[in-house]
């Protein structure tokens, strides 16, 4: 699952102790497992070989340009939602052929710079996008190609906030519509509709809302088949589940064996979109216990990391297993994980039973390696914390800590509010 581990009571990430990257660059920080990211990438190449899929890693997971350079070197394309995601792809040597571009709200500045970088596809999201898309295009004098998201209007059993495959969402376009524009393909004349695109939602651990999504979807393009509208591309988006408490998630070959079936018989060149299966058990969260604090009614391990800094806790009620990096032999007592930010939602677990530790500890959040770094803020004017990767026994920070410096960069007072 992830190589992550203990050897004589210490937690090493592959061949390197963990206290030791702690010592070298502080605390709190994320760190990487080079192994296990590579290791999920090729699990799920292995699973899908037989009809060798374009698997384009879900940069909005993990945007740290060593993981994206680790997997580009392995053959992955990337999907991504921003210019940024777009420009951070490049660099690292991404094929823009294997890139793919979602995203509800699409700007013209956007828009330009991937067609000018020649992506792939366009994961269109409405009709007025793709109207934008079209006159961007013939304005450049260039034709692109697109494939319509379907909101399938598919239930699945993940957080409200990742679910984004109904309806009630803001995420595709209904059934009805998709159709409509299938039809009326001369009215977008530099744009040429390639595929189709599902995205049900993040974190599903059971195989049953991908399998009926994409049900839905073959036999909707059946329908499109014999209208005479042939597509060339089916992209049935990311969303699997990983282990971060109790959950029984299936492996890349078993949601293999349950979807090739069905996508076998389309005939079509299948993309994916993985992420959090990629990356998030590649990743821990390390921080150094402050202080213990008793208030009488509920015991405190209060740490130097932060909501601002691993935020899904906060946002989505998200378990994460905490360990401390040095186990004891110390008796558990139930506590609260919380960190300096000013506000109650500044936690890492409630209630949760932990070793006794003692000040200047270090803790380690697990399975934080997917929407960890990447939703980061400098909210409390924190600055972010280092990224460093680890690869056998050595490890090297891909990414510095901001310092007040870097955040004051662009900052400056009006000239009606200077001093002479």
């Amino acid at each position: 699952m992830h190589d992550f581990h203990f050897k004589n009571n210490e937690l090493f990430c592959e061949n390197v102790k963990v206290s030791a990257v702690a010592k070298s660059v502080g605390t709190p920080f994320y760190l990487y497992s080079y192994k296990t990211l590579t290791d999920h990438f090729l699990k799920m190449q292995r699973a899908f070989a037989r009809i060798n899929p374009m698997i384009c890693f879900a940069m909005k997971s993990n945007g740290n340009l060593a993981v994206i350079k680790s997997l580009v070197d392995l053959g992955a394309g990337i999907d991504i939602v921003s210019v940024g995601e777009l420009k951070k792809a490049l660099r690292v040597g991404a094929d823009s052929k294997k890139i793919v571009f979602a995203s509800v709200g699409k700007t013209e500045e956007e828009i330009a710079f991937a067609i000018k970088a020649g992506i792939l596809l366009f994961n269109v999201e409405s009709e007025p996008e793709l109207l934008e898309i079209n006159r961007i295009a013939r304005r450049m004098k260039r034709q692109v190609q697109a494939a319509l998201r379907i909101n399938p209007d598919v239930p699945a059993p993940t957080h409200e906030y990742t679910n984004t495959g109904s309806l009630k969402k803001k995420f595709g376009i209904d059934l009805r519509t998709t159709r409509q524009i299938f039809r009326s393909q001369k009215k977008y004349s530099n744009v040429k509709m390639s595929g189709v695109h599902i995205h049900i939602g993040s974190q599903i651990t059971s195989g049953g809302p991908f399998v009926g999504a994409i049900k839905k979807v073959a036999a909707f393009i059946d329908d499109l088949r014999e209208e005479g509208i042939d597509i060339e591309y089916l992209d049935i988006g990311g969303g699997l589940g990983i282990i971060y408490k109790d959950e029984t998630p299936q492996t890349a070959q078993e949601y293999a064996n349950k979807v090739l079936p069905i996508l076998e018989k389309t005939g079509l060149k299948i993309i994916m979109e993985p992420g959090r299966f990629i990356v998030g058990n590649a990743g821990i969260f390390v921080t150094k216990v402050l202080y213990l604090k008793d208030n009488g009614y509920k015991k405190f391990f209060i740490v130097d990391g932060g909501m601002n800094d691993l935020i899904r806790p906060s946002l989505y009620d998200a378990y994460h297993e905490i360990v401390p990096v040095k186990q004891t032999r110390a008796s558990k007592i139930k506590v609260d994980v919380v960190g300096p930010i000013c506000e109650s939602g500044d936690f890492f677990a409630h209630d949760r039973l932990l070793a006794k530790v003692n000040k200047g500890d270090l803790l380690a959040v697990m399975s934080a390696g997917a929407y960890g770094y990447v939703m980061a803020s400098n909210y409390n004017i924190r600055g972010r914390v280092p990224e460093v990767m680890v690869r056998g026994n050595k490890f090297e920070i891909v990414k510095e800590r901001e310092t007040f410096k870097d955040l004051m960069r662009g900052e400056r007072l009006p000239r009606f509010l200077r001093t002479s």
